[in-house]
C-alpha cells in the first residue's frame, strides 16, 4: 500500500484546506505509454467511484484511481524540495527493512 511521509502528509493539508469536507489530493494514471506510466495529481473535493482512499479516519486524504493503486502499492509519496525553494510532490520506492 502506498505510503504517505510526513512532509508530504502536511503539504496535502495545506494543499487541501481550501476545500470543504471530504477533499484530498487525487493519483491517477495519466498515460501508459511505453514503459513508464505519468501520474496526474489533483486536488479533489471527493474520491471518485473505484478509487481507494488512504487516511479515511484523520489525516489528509489520498484518492487513488484503480491503476494508480496497483501502481503505487510499494511506493512512498514524499516531497522534495528543488534549488528554487519549489515543493514538489516524489514517488520513490518503499525501504524494506
Amino acid at each position: 500500500m502506498l505510503t504517505v511521509t510526513e512532509a508530504a502528509a502536511e503539504a496535502i493539508t495545506a494543499l487541501t484546506s481550501q476545500g470543504e469536507g471530504e477533499a484530498g489530493l487525487r493519483l491517477a494514471v495519466q498515460n501508459t505509454d511505453g514503459e513508464s506510466a505519468q501520474l496526474a495529481l489533483s486536488v479533489a473535493p471527493e474520491p471518485a467511484e473505484g478509487d481507494s482512499v488512504l487516511g479515511e479516519d484523520q489525516g489528509p486524504k489520498v484518492f487513488l484511481e484503480p491503476q494508480a493503486a496497483a501502481l503505487l502499492d510499494d511506493k512512498v509519496l514524499d516531497v522534495q524540495e528543488d534549488d528554487a525553494g519549489g515543493v514538489a510532490f516524489a514517488v520513490l520506492p518503499q525501504h524494506t527493512s
